[in-house]
Protein backbone atom coordinates (compact mmCIF):
# COMPACT_ATOMS: atom_id res chain seq x y z
CA UNK A 1 0.00 0.00 0.00
CA UNK A 2 3.00 2.24 1.10
CA UNK A 3 4.46 1.93 -2.41
CA UNK A 4 1.46 2.32 -4.34
CA UNK A 5 1.05 5.70 -2.49
CA UNK A 6 4.63 7.02 -3.63
CA UNK A 7 4.23 5.64 -6.84
CA UNK A 8 0.96 7.81 -7.33
CA UNK A 9 2.68 10.66 -5.65
CA UNK A 10 5.60 10.10 -7.61
CA UNK A 11 3.49 10.31 -11.07
CA UNK A 12 1.62 13.72 -9.69
CA UNK A 13 4.86 15.39 -9.23
CA UNK A 14 5.35 14.43 -12.74
CA UNK A 15 2.39 15.46 -14.63
CA UNK A 16 2.76 18.92 -12.10
CA UNK A 17 6.24 19.46 -13.75
CA UNK A 18 5.06 18.66 -17.42
CA UNK A 19 2.43 21.06 -16.51
CA UNK A 20 4.49 23.93 -14.95
CA UNK A 21 6.97 23.17 -18.07
CA UNK A 22 4.34 23.67 -20.53
CA UNK A 23 3.05 26.84 -18.37
CA UNK A 24 6.71 28.40 -18.58
CA UNK A 25 7.64 27.81 -21.94
CA UNK A 26 8.95 30.61 -23.85
CA UNK A 27 6.82 32.22 -26.63
CA UNK A 28 6.27 31.32 -29.31
CA UNK A 29 5.67 27.10 -28.14
CA UNK A 30 2.82 26.81 -30.70
CA UNK A 31 2.07 27.82 -34.02
CA UNK A 32 0.85 32.05 -34.93
CA UNK A 33 -2.11 32.56 -37.18
CA UNK A 34 -2.44 36.27 -38.81
CA UNK A 35 -6.24 36.85 -39.83
CA UNK A 36 -6.09 39.46 -43.13
CA UNK A 37 -9.07 41.52 -43.11
CA UNK A 38 -8.81 42.23 -46.83
CA UNK A 39 -9.50 39.60 -49.44
CA UNK A 40 -7.04 36.90 -51.02
CA UNK A 41 -4.77 38.51 -53.83
CA UNK A 42 -5.03 42.04 -52.76
CA UNK A 43 -1.97 43.95 -51.65
CA UNK A 44 -2.17 43.21 -47.37
CA UNK A 45 -2.94 39.70 -47.95
CA UNK A 46 -0.03 39.41 -50.33
CA UNK A 47 2.69 41.16 -47.98
CA UNK A 48 1.28 39.61 -45.09
CA UNK A 49 1.69 36.40 -46.87
CA UNK A 50 5.21 37.23 -47.94
CA UNK A 51 6.41 38.74 -44.84
CA UNK A 52 5.06 36.16 -42.88
CA UNK A 53 6.77 33.03 -44.59
CA UNK A 54 10.12 35.30 -44.36
CA UNK A 55 9.41 35.88 -40.19
CA UNK A 56 8.75 32.10 -39.84
CA UNK A 57 12.83 31.55 -40.92
CA UNK A 58 13.21 33.39 -37.47
CA UNK A 59 10.68 31.55 -35.09
CA UNK A 60 10.68 28.16 -33.45
CA UNK A 61 7.09 27.83 -35.38
CA UNK A 62 5.17 28.24 -38.29
CA UNK A 63 2.48 31.54 -39.33
CA UNK A 64 -0.68 30.18 -40.96
CA UNK A 65 -2.44 32.94 -42.68
CA UNK A 66 -6.41 33.05 -43.38
CA UNK A 67 -8.59 35.84 -44.52
CA UNK A 68 -11.13 37.43 -42.31
CA UNK A 69 -12.71 39.76 -44.25
CA UNK A 70 -16.27 41.80 -44.23
CA UNK A 71 -17.61 44.10 -42.44
CA UNK A 72 -16.73 48.11 -42.49
CA UNK A 73 -13.28 49.22 -43.43
CA UNK A 74 -11.84 45.59 -42.18
CA UNK A 75 -14.21 45.51 -39.22
CA UNK A 76 -14.79 41.80 -39.11
CA UNK A 77 -11.19 40.85 -39.47
CA UNK A 78 -10.31 43.11 -36.36
CA UNK A 79 -13.23 42.16 -34.06
CA UNK A 80 -12.37 38.56 -34.61
CA UNK A 81 -8.95 38.85 -33.76
CA UNK A 82 -9.68 41.59 -30.55
CA UNK A 83 -11.66 38.16 -29.35
CA UNK A 84 -8.79 35.62 -29.23
CA UNK A 85 -7.04 35.40 -26.58
CA UNK A 86 -4.04 38.52 -26.27
CA UNK A 87 -1.19 36.09 -25.94
CA UNK A 88 0.25 36.61 -29.12
CA UNK A 89 -0.92 33.94 -30.75
CA UNK A 90 -3.21 35.51 -32.65
CA UNK A 91 -2.34 38.56 -35.09
CA UNK A 92 -4.57 40.47 -36.93
CA UNK A 93 -3.30 41.42 -41.34
CA UNK A 94 -4.12 45.38 -41.60
CA UNK A 95 -3.58 48.15 -43.74
CA UNK A 96 -3.63 52.88 -43.54
CA UNK A 97 -7.41 51.39 -44.26
CA UNK A 98 -8.60 49.79 -40.77
CA UNK A 99 -8.31 53.13 -39.21
CA UNK A 100 -11.72 54.53 -40.37
CA UNK A 101 -13.22 51.65 -39.02
CA UNK A 102 -14.60 53.39 -35.41
CA UNK A 103 -15.91 56.46 -37.72
CA UNK A 104 -17.87 54.43 -40.38
CA UNK A 105 -19.56 52.42 -37.22
CA UNK A 106 -17.50 49.27 -37.83
CA UNK A 107 -16.37 49.05 -34.39
CA UNK A 108 -15.97 50.85 -31.03
CA UNK A 109 -12.25 50.97 -30.53
CA UNK A 110 -9.29 54.01 -31.61
CA UNK A 111 -6.20 51.91 -33.50
CA UNK A 112 -4.67 52.49 -30.25
CA UNK A 113 -5.73 48.71 -29.40
CA UNK A 114 -3.00 47.59 -31.85
CA UNK A 115 0.95 47.03 -31.49
CA UNK A 116 1.13 47.50 -35.14
CA UNK A 117 4.14 46.46 -37.29
CA UNK A 118 4.36 48.20 -41.24
CA UNK A 119 6.09 46.39 -44.04
CA UNK A 120 5.39 49.18 -46.28
CA UNK A 121 3.12 49.93 -49.35
CA UNK A 122 2.59 51.42 -52.72
CA UNK A 123 1.44 54.51 -54.58
CA UNK A 124 -2.41 54.75 -55.56
CA UNK A 125 -3.45 55.67 -59.02
CA UNK A 126 -6.27 55.72 -61.68
CA UNK A 127 -6.58 52.88 -64.15
CA UNK A 128 -9.47 51.94 -66.38
CA UNK A 129 -10.03 48.76 -68.78
CA UNK A 130 -7.85 48.70 -71.82
CA UNK A 131 -10.77 49.28 -74.15
CA UNK A 132 -11.79 51.98 -72.42
CA UNK A 133 -12.57 55.68 -74.44
CA UNK A 134 -10.46 57.41 -71.58
CA UNK A 135 -7.47 58.11 -72.34
CA UNK A 136 -5.70 60.68 -70.04
CA UNK A 137 -7.28 61.46 -66.40
CA UNK A 138 -8.95 64.98 -68.06
CA UNK A 139 -11.26 63.30 -70.32
CA UNK A 140 -12.70 61.31 -67.66
CA UNK A 141 -13.43 63.94 -65.34
CA UNK A 142 -14.77 65.99 -67.83
CA UNK A 143 -16.94 62.80 -69.27
CA UNK A 144 -17.62 63.07 -64.88
CA UNK A 145 -18.92 66.65 -64.75
CA UNK A 146 -20.87 66.41 -67.52
CA UNK A 147 -22.50 63.29 -65.63
CA UNK A 148 -22.40 63.66 -62.43
CA UNK A 149 -22.64 60.24 -60.17
CA UNK A 150 -23.10 58.18 -63.49
CA UNK A 151 -20.09 56.17 -64.08
CA UNK A 152 -19.01 53.73 -61.56
CA UNK A 153 -16.01 53.44 -59.96
CA UNK A 154 -14.38 50.60 -57.87
CA UNK A 155 -12.43 51.61 -54.99
CA UNK A 156 -11.95 48.68 -52.32
CA UNK A 157 -14.53 49.20 -49.20
CA UNK A 158 -16.54 52.16 -48.03
CA UNK A 159 -13.34 54.02 -45.80
CA UNK A 160 -10.34 52.22 -47.29
CA UNK A 161 -7.25 54.56 -49.21
CA UNK A 162 -8.31 53.91 -52.01
CA UNK A 163 -12.17 55.28 -51.41
CA UNK A 164 -10.04 58.22 -49.67
CA UNK A 165 -8.32 58.70 -52.77
CA UNK A 166 -10.57 58.91 -54.92
CA UNK A 167 -12.63 61.30 -52.46
CA UNK A 168 -9.71 63.69 -53.01
CA UNK A 169 -10.01 63.38 -56.64
CA UNK A 170 -13.45 64.35 -56.66
CA UNK A 171 -13.24 67.46 -54.50
CA UNK A 172 -9.85 68.13 -56.11
CA UNK A 173 -11.29 67.89 -59.52
CA UNK A 174 -14.77 69.10 -59.38
CA UNK A 175 -15.70 65.80 -60.46
CA UNK A 176 -18.55 63.07 -58.89
CA UNK A 177 -18.15 59.44 -59.48
CA UNK A 178 -20.40 56.64 -58.93
CA UNK A 179 -18.46 54.31 -56.15
CA UNK A 180 -19.37 50.86 -55.88
CA UNK A 181 -17.48 49.40 -52.87
CA UNK A 182 -15.77 45.64 -53.03
CA UNK A 183 -14.34 43.66 -50.89
CA UNK A 184 -10.86 44.60 -51.42
CA UNK A 185 -8.37 45.65 -53.95
CA UNK A 186 -8.34 42.69 -56.24
CA UNK A 187 -12.55 42.50 -57.03
CA UNK A 188 -12.25 45.73 -57.82
CA UNK A 189 -9.86 45.54 -60.22
CA UNK A 190 -11.64 42.17 -61.65
CA UNK A 191 -14.74 44.21 -61.72
CA UNK A 192 -12.82 46.88 -64.03
CA UNK A 193 -11.75 44.56 -66.19
CA UNK A 194 -14.98 42.96 -66.45
CA UNK A 195 -16.87 46.13 -67.07
CA UNK A 196 -18.84 46.16 -63.79
CA UNK A 197 -17.18 50.00 -63.47
CA UNK A 198 -15.51 52.22 -65.75
CA UNK A 199 -12.45 53.04 -63.66
CA UNK A 200 -10.37 51.38 -60.65
CA UNK A 201 -8.54 53.09 -57.66
CA UNK A 202 -6.00 50.80 -56.64
CA UNK A 203 -1.94 50.72 -55.87
CA UNK A 204 0.22 50.83 -58.38
CA UNK A 205 1.44 47.16 -56.87
CA UNK A 206 -1.97 45.82 -57.22
CA UNK A 207 -2.24 46.65 -60.64
CA UNK A 208 0.87 45.94 -61.97
CA UNK A 209 0.43 42.49 -63.45
CA UNK A 210 -2.87 44.06 -64.89
CA UNK A 211 -1.34 46.94 -66.34
CA UNK A 212 1.79 44.91 -67.83
CA UNK A 213 -0.76 41.99 -69.24
CA UNK A 214 -2.60 44.96 -71.13
CA UNK A 215 -5.65 44.15 -69.03
CA UNK A 216 -5.88 47.54 -67.19
CA UNK A 217 -4.38 51.52 -68.69
CA UNK A 218 -3.32 53.32 -66.53
CA UNK A 219 -4.38 57.05 -66.47
CA UNK A 220 -2.74 59.03 -63.20
CA UNK A 221 -0.84 58.51 -60.54
CA UNK A 222 -2.22 60.02 -57.72
CA UNK A 223 1.25 61.30 -55.99
CA UNK A 224 3.04 64.42 -56.92
CA UNK A 225 5.88 62.56 -59.08
CA UNK A 226 5.16 60.14 -62.45
CA UNK A 227 5.77 56.82 -62.51
CA UNK A 228 7.68 54.91 -65.13
CA UNK A 229 6.45 51.24 -65.32
CA UNK A 230 6.50 48.93 -68.27
CA UNK A 231 7.87 50.69 -70.71
CA UNK A 232 5.35 53.81 -70.22
CA UNK A 233 5.31 57.17 -68.21
CA UNK A 234 2.31 57.12 -65.76
CA UNK A 235 2.01 61.09 -65.27
CA UNK A 236 1.26 62.69 -62.30
CA UNK A 237 -2.74 63.85 -61.32
CA UNK A 238 -1.39 67.40 -59.60
CA UNK A 239 -0.27 67.91 -62.72
CA UNK A 240 -3.92 68.19 -64.08
CA UNK A 241 -5.11 69.57 -61.28
CA UNK A 242 -3.67 72.13 -59.22
CA UNK A 243 -6.41 71.53 -55.86
CA UNK A 244 -5.07 67.95 -55.31
CA UNK A 245 -2.16 69.24 -52.99
CA UNK A 246 -5.47 70.30 -50.48
CA UNK A 247 -6.06 66.04 -50.48
CA UNK A 248 -3.19 64.02 -51.53
CA UNK A 249 -1.28 62.20 -51.32
CA UNK A 250 -2.33 59.83 -49.16
CA UNK A 251 -0.13 56.91 -48.68
CA UNK A 252 -0.24 53.21 -47.69
CA UNK A 253 0.89 51.43 -44.63
CA UNK A 254 0.35 47.52 -45.02
CA UNK A 255 1.70 45.41 -42.25
CA UNK A 256 0.15 43.30 -39.46
CA UNK A 257 -0.79 43.59 -35.23
CA UNK A 258 -0.53 42.20 -32.49
CA UNK A 259 -2.53 43.27 -29.71
CA UNK A 260 -1.81 45.87 -27.72
CA UNK A 261 -2.06 44.44 -24.47
CA UNK A 262 -0.20 40.99 -25.51
CA UNK A 263 2.43 40.32 -23.46
CA UNK A 264 5.82 42.34 -23.81
CA UNK A 265 8.00 38.35 -24.59
CA UNK A 266 5.63 38.40 -27.60
CA UNK A 267 6.03 41.70 -28.50
CA UNK A 268 10.17 41.38 -28.43
CA UNK A 269 10.10 37.94 -30.35
CA UNK A 270 7.40 39.21 -33.02
CA UNK A 271 9.68 42.38 -33.33
CA UNK A 272 13.13 40.65 -33.64
CA UNK A 273 12.03 38.63 -36.40
CA UNK A 274 9.96 41.25 -38.43
CA UNK A 275 13.23 43.40 -37.81
CA UNK A 276 15.14 39.81 -39.47
CA UNK A 277 13.02 39.86 -42.46
CA UNK A 278 12.46 43.03 -43.34
CA UNK A 279 16.41 43.64 -43.19
CA UNK A 280 16.59 40.26 -45.58
CA UNK A 281 17.35 40.82 -49.36
CA UNK A 282 14.17 38.63 -49.83
CA UNK A 283 11.87 41.43 -48.72
CA UNK A 284 13.73 43.72 -50.83
CA UNK A 285 13.92 41.97 -53.99
CA UNK A 286 10.40 40.84 -53.31
CA UNK A 287 9.43 44.75 -52.83
CA UNK A 288 11.28 45.99 -55.64
CA UNK A 289 9.76 43.35 -58.35
CA UNK A 290 6.24 44.01 -56.42
CA UNK A 291 6.53 48.29 -56.70
CA UNK A 292 6.60 48.74 -53.17
CA UNK A 293 8.52 50.69 -50.42
CA UNK A 294 9.61 49.36 -47.65
CA UNK A 295 8.87 50.90 -44.03
CA UNK A 296 9.78 48.50 -41.44
CA UNK A 297 8.72 50.15 -38.58
CA UNK A 298 7.34 48.49 -35.43
CA UNK A 299 5.95 49.51 -31.71
CA UNK A 300 5.79 53.13 -30.80
CA UNK A 301 7.25 54.28 -34.66
CA UNK A 302 4.25 52.28 -36.40
CA UNK A 303 1.95 53.73 -33.67
CA UNK A 304 2.90 57.00 -34.48
CA UNK A 305 2.16 56.48 -37.79
CA UNK A 306 -1.29 54.83 -37.64
CA UNK A 307 -2.85 57.90 -35.31
CA UNK A 308 -1.63 60.45 -38.05
CA UNK A 309 -3.45 58.21 -40.42
CA UNK A 310 -6.02 57.64 -38.08
CA UNK A 311 -6.47 61.57 -37.30
CA UNK A 312 -6.28 62.59 -41.05
CA UNK A 313 -8.38 59.68 -42.73
CA UNK A 314 -11.45 59.81 -39.95
CA UNK A 315 -11.58 63.94 -39.91
CA UNK A 316 -11.32 63.54 -43.71
CA UNK A 317 -14.35 61.21 -44.18
CA UNK A 318 -16.15 63.34 -41.56
CA UNK A 319 -15.35 67.02 -43.33
CA UNK A 320 -16.63 64.97 -46.60
CA UNK A 321 -20.20 64.10 -44.70
CA UNK A 322 -18.62 60.22 -45.79
CA UNK A 323 -18.24 59.36 -41.89
CA UNK A 324 -20.91 57.59 -39.59
CA UNK A 325 -19.41 58.68 -36.00
CA UNK A 326 -17.67 61.89 -35.24
CA UNK A 327 -14.69 60.87 -34.74
CA UNK A 328 -14.41 63.06 -31.76
CA UNK A 329 -16.43 60.90 -29.99
CA UNK A 330 -13.48 58.40 -29.59
CA UNK A 331 -11.29 61.34 -29.08
CA UNK A 332 -9.40 61.54 -32.23
CA UNK A 333 -7.47 64.58 -32.67
CA UNK A 334 -8.32 66.60 -35.76
CA UNK A 335 -5.04 66.88 -37.36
Amino acid sequence: MKNTVLKLAAAAAITLGMGGASMSAEYPFRDITTAVVWGAGGGTDSINRMIMAEMEKHLPVGISVINQTGGVAGSNGMVYVMNQPDDGYTMVGLSESNVTAAVQGGWDKKFEFWHPFIVGGSPDLISVPANSPYNTLEELVDAAKAAPNSIPVAASGSGSIHHLNLLAIENGSGAKFKFVPYKGSAPGQEAAIAGEVALVVTSLAEQAPLIAGGKLKPLAMLTPEAADFNGQSIPSAFSSYDGLDKYLPLKQAIGFALHSSAPDEAKAAITAAFDKAVASDVVAEWAKANNYDVSGKSGAEASAIFSKLESTFAWTLWDLGAAKVDPSTFGIAKP
